[in-house]
């Protein structure tokens, strides 16, 4: 069966995480994906495991690569050559979408931005990832999430406990919140197209996806014109929205957020009917006023049984909870399975391995994946052909380090 893009031809130009990741998702919904990548060495994320960040111990597959980069095929060119540059040209003539994350100034030096292959496709979506947006003085400013989405947001300085270090975030967790923005946006911009027959240019970027992941924190602020202080787990304003150690060292995060709603039937679960109508906790105003007296007598509480015997009793009294749970948890949870999180894909290596689809979907159009990221310029010759290169053309090209095959 069709994926919902499938027949859309999607020209990606883009490394590490969140362009590729974008192009991912498209494919996975049944977009024809050609990435384009620098002869010499490719992406740099497949370099991911040789350079130590990406090591863990028995793991021979490159697993963040794989995840941004299957279903697609490799055209390996060099766009820093004049020939290059038109083979990029040739290649979005009969595209629909032109996806990169390069820096504005790059791409306008090699001949690659909106205005230029405007000129080439009229009715092609150009799709361009950065780190801090095209206008103003750091539009050209390199960076990863880590910089662009969670330190430079007010993510970072608002989260953990005061009086310690800001905590750093996990890989990709805003490459990827951005990736899920190129899919949506790069839809709406064709469905747009559809109606009017007339192509444009999409802007997104790391740090305006972050903005928007921390809004409602900033639009108090913008509001209130004070800054947003880091919270205790201790003294937290609404104690029946807060984490809790359990006997066994796990931890679950109540998330009552209309407390007075939910506080006699949290008094009867934790043994504690005393204080429903206790003078100090009786209702939402007194339970934040108190709050830290009240966690303190709580923490204990929790302490006394395991997560999975809380789990049985909050259950049954439908009390709104989650616990919280390691990578190990999440790959073996029940619930992961049962909603298709994981598919089984025939790896080159000869291995069957487990990938993560993306996180969407669609009754009539599923999302696939259809096979793991390709080798270096795998698709060199395939795409080359297809786009009306000779054999003689692609040797001269092929020699001259234009392209490898």
């Amino acid at each position: 069966m069709d994926g919902a893009l499938t027949g859309i031809k999607v020209v990606e130009l883009a490394m590490w995480a969140a362009g590729p990741g974008g192009g991912a998702i498209l494919a996975d919904w049944g977009a024809d994906v050609i990435k384009i990548e620098d002869p010499d060495g490719g992406d740099p994320f497949r370099g991911f495991l040789t350079t130590g960040v990406g090591a863990t111990k028995g793991l021979t597959i490159n697993a963040p690569f794989e995840i941004d980069n299957r279903n697609k095929k490799s055209v390996a060119v060099n766009i820093r050559t004049e020939e290059g540059q038109k083979i990029i040209h040739r290649l979005i003539q009969d595209a629909d979408v032109f996806l990169t994350n390069l820096r504005p100034g790059a791409l306008e030096r090699y001949h690659l931005d909106y205005e230029t292959l405007r000129a080439h496709n009229t009715k092609m979506i150009y799709v361009g990832v950065t780190g801090y947006g095209k206008a103003g003085p750091e539009r050209d400013r390199a960076a990863f999430d880590y910089a662009g989405f969670w330190a430079r947001s007010g993510i970072m300085a608002t989260m953990g406990e005061p009086d310690t270090p800001p905590p750093s975030q996990r890989p990709g967790m805003g490459d990827h919140t951005t990736t899920l923005s190129v899919a949506a946006a790069t839809s709406a911009a064709l469905f747009a197209r559809e109606r009017t027959g007339v192509g444009q240019e999409v802007g997104l970027s790391l740090y305006r996806t972050a903005v928007w992941v921390n809004s409602i924190d900033i639009q108090t602020a913008l509001l209130t014109r004070q800054d947003i202080p880091r919270m205790s787990r201790k003294a937290v304003g609404n104690p029946l929205f807060n984490c809790y150690e359990a006997k066994d060292g796990k931890w679950l995060y109540l998330v009552m957020l209309q407390s007075d709603r939910h506080w006699p039937t949290f008094c009867e679960t934790i043994g504690r009917k005393d204080f429903i109508h206790d003078p100090h906790f009786a209702n939402t105003a007194l339970r934040s006023q108190n709050a830290t007296e009240l966690i303190a007598i709580l923490d204990p509480i929790f302490v006394e049984k395991t997560r999975d015997e809380w789990a049985a009793r909050l259950d049954a009294a439908e009390l709104f909870w989650g616990p919280v749970q390691t990578v190990e948890e999440v790959i073996n949870d029940p619930q992961t399975q049962a909603n298709g999180a994981f598919v089984p894909v025939d790896h080159p290596s000869g291995e069957q391995i487990e990938m993560i689809t993306s996180p969407v979907d669609f009754s009539e159009t599923p999302a696939t994946i259809r096979h793991a990221a390709p080798e270096l310029g795998q698709n060199t010759e395939e795409v080359l052909l297809a786009s009306g290169y000779s054999w003689e053309e692609m040797a001269r090209l092929r020699e001259d380090g234009t392209i490898s095959l």
